[in-house]
């Protein structure tokens, strides 16, 4: 697989590795964050257990192998997200691709705290809701919408998002009855953290 700007990495597709149970404790519970709280997340919030979970994370996080994943959307941009596994610099970066462009825009990166540009509320629910039929890439709508959460950036997320992101997580196999708290502390953790000046252009303008 090839990405401009990862001519080095050993990119390999990762979509596979959604149904594993285990990813999503990987992917999302360090956004969970415990706030005030005392509650320390754990997989068990997304329907997996620690064994499951890693056992993902040691071939999520090889420095051999990066898994890449996909969102290429019918409606505007979409994105790529990529465990970029360098030893001494890991993080995920986040990219969008934008309809017409040869290459890949990275907008946003992981690396124990966000730092980037993301997307509003209406952004992400746009990429989430508008799969491509037959592309490469992943067309569930519900992981699309959990893989590119990390990306949100908005403090004017609509009465319906907590049960929006809620379901998605059910449909990815977290429990239905610490679904609602699991989406809760997430967009609470993400609604929460530093704002970038929202005078400047959303990364979806193409700018």
């Amino acid at each position: 697989m090839l990405i401009k700007g990862y001519d080095d990495g050993p990119l390999v597709a990762g979509e596979s590795m959604l149904a594993r149970p285990g990813f999503w404790s990987n992917h999302l519970m360090a956004m969970c964050g415990t706030g005030t709280g005392t509650e320390r997340p754990v997989p068990e919030w997304f329907g997996d257990d620690g064994a499951d979970t890693d056992a993902v994370a040691e071939i999520l996080f090889d420095p051999e192998s990066w898994p890449v994943f996909r969102i290429p959307a019918a409606e505007g941009p979409g994105a790529v997200v990529v465990y970029r596994n360098l030893v001494g610099d890991y993080g995920i970066d986040y990219l969008l691709t934008h309809p017409g462009r040869t290459h890949a825009q990275q907008v946003a990166g992981w690396e124990g705290g966000f730092t980037g540009t993301g997307l509003t509320w209406h952004e992400l629910v746009r990429m989430a809701d508008s799969p491509v039929p037959a592309a490469d890439g992943v067309e569930d709508s519900a992981a699309r919408l959990l893989l590119a959460l990390p990306l949100l950036d908005d403090l004017d997320v609509p009465e319906t998002g907590p049960a929006r992101v809620s379901a998605a997580l059910i449909a990815a196999g977290a429990p239905q009855d610490t679904a609602p708290n699991t989406a809760k502390k997430l967009l609470t953790h993400l609604m929460g953290r530093p704002r970038h000046d929202r005078t400047w252009d959303s990364p979806l303008s193409g700018s």
